[in-house]
């Protein structure tokens, strides 16, 4: 084979990004190849959308496929460079002068066959110098893909605590205007109570926020740590096949310990309804109940499937917050989802109605425009205008309750059994009540109600 041909077929063997022969190459959709871990760090803060680093086509791919014959290819010329490399003079056994083919797993020294059956290496493990090559390769690269996993489920969870730090200083002042106007339904000696629960209110809520700066700040080290470990796994990976049995050492067992003691995102709760158990609060919170079944309703539902699209699209969108959206890029309504629609619809008065969501979860249920029932899928979707919607969803081992209109995380216990929901219309709010615990879980201020308003639920089984 003439050199310039062998260049051009080392060439199309070589990865664009790391010029080294490809390891665990992969081809995305333009037909372009790269290394994995070299297109997992080239692209790994880069949103949904990506370009090719060759031809700047788009790409969308994730769940990219190993290709069988490049990477078989690319073993071939790594095995021609070791050939060449222990050919020459100075790698041949000084004693038996015959080429050196076998590793010993035991010294890390390369010898000859004559050497590796002799009393000195009889009772080790040799084997030849390109399998055992091979074998380590393999070994790095399938702890490159758990450390890749372990970083990926890092990266989501930063996000995660990145969002709930956002929003949580606001969410703790709405949940003290929340208290401060149940207790304007309370007679004023309350007062020193009141400013007792809202204290506390405040002081469990700014020792969260340390705890999220904190926790957010560990899983930033964390990600450095692992990307730091991934890299260097790769670099391993490229190196000469006699550089890396004789550099293995003490890397695997390095890479391993990094993956243990993996930083959890923390699972926010502040108390639902009333701070305390205080006998004039549980009181009020009985009149509440009183109140709100003196306006008790019977719910007729019916399950539709016509024009229902769109409304699961945009439930699937909100028990998507905050997450992050590269993690799921594709929303739509399954098979395994449905929607109920209630038949009375409500333009003035006050009403008050339960549901039975047991321990479940993805789950949502409240009122809505009409205009929402009308919709089909060809529609655009403006945010959650409209829907003003209480939902459970289950991420991981944590199930997080939300609330629509705006979009906003509830961190507070999920009920277990009934949910009750007061509509008044006048007065454009929605308040959902734990029915079990007698507490408030939340009321959503200043619905922009667009008459009719119509019941619906919905659940989605992912």
């Amino acid at each position: 084979m003439s050199s310039g041909i062998l260049h051009v077929f080392q060439r199309e063997l070589t990865c664009p990004i790391c010029m080294n022969y490809f390891i665990d190459p992969v081809t995305i959709d333009c037909g372009h190849s790269f290394c994995r871990p070299c297109f997992y760090l080239n692209w790994q803060d880069i949103p949904l959308l990506v370009q090719c680093s060759e031809c700047r086509k788009s790409t969308q791919q994730r769940n990219l496929k190993t290709n069988i014959h490049l990477k078989k290819m690319a073993s071939l010329a790594r095995k021609a460079s070791l050939w060449l490399f222990l050919s020459s003079e100075e790698q041949m056994c000084g004693t038996h002068r015959e080429t050196k083919r076998m590793f010993c797993d035991v010294d890390k020294s390369l010898l000859c066959l004559l050497c590796s059956s002799s009393q000195e290496h009889r009772d080790h493990r040799h084997r030849p110098i390109e399998w055992a090559a091979e074998e380590h390769r393999e070994k790095l690269l399938k702890k490159m893909q758990s450390l890749w996993e372990e970083a990926c489920e890092n990266h989501r969870n930063l996000n995660m605590e990145t969002t709930r730090t956002r929003y949580w200083k606001d969410y703790v002042n709405l949940r003290l205007e929340a208290i401060k106007a149940e207790y304007q339904k309370m007679p004023a000696f309350h007062h020193e109570e009141e400013k007792h629960n809202l204290e506390m209110l405040k002081k469990k809520g700014k020792n969260i926020f340390h705890q999220l700066h904190l926790s957010k700040a560990k899983m930033a080290h964390r990600r450095e740590i692992l990307r730091g470990m991934y890299e260097e796994l790769k670099e391993m990976c490229h190196k000469p096949d006699v550089e890396l049995l004789q550099g293995f050492g003490d890397i695997l067992h390095r890479s391993e310990s990094v993956l243990l003691h993996k930083p959890q995102p923390l699972n926010l709760e502040l108390t639902s309804g009333p701070i305390n158990n205080s006998f004039f609060l549980i009181y009020a919170c009985l009149c509440m109940f009183s109140l709100f079944l003196f306006f008790a309703v019977h719910i007729t539902l019916h399950h539709e499937e016509a024009n229902s699209h769109v409304f699961r699209y945009e439930i699937l969108r909100s028990m998507c917050i905050g997450c992050d959206h590269q993690d799921v890029p594709y929303i739509t309504a399954t098979p395994r989802s449905f929607l109920v629609w209630g038949a009375q619809t409500f333009t003035s008065g006050k009403y008050y109605w339960e549901f039975h969501v047991g321990d479940s979860w993805n789950w949502a249920f409240g009122v809505c425009n009409t205009y929402w029932k009308e919709k089909n899928q060809n529609e655009k979707i403006d945010g959650e205008e409209g829907l003003f919607l209480l939902g459970c969803v289950k991420n991981d081992i944590q199930c997080r309750l939300f609330t629509t209109s705006p979009l906003m995380l509830q961190y507070i216990p999920r009920p277990n059994s009934l949910v009750g929901l007061f509509l008044d219309y006048e007065a454009k709010t929605v308040s959902f009540v734990d029915v079990n615990q007698s507490s408030l879980i939340c009321t959503i201020p200043n619905c922009s109600f667009s008459p009719p308003l119509r019941p619906i639920f919905c659940c989605i089984h992912f």
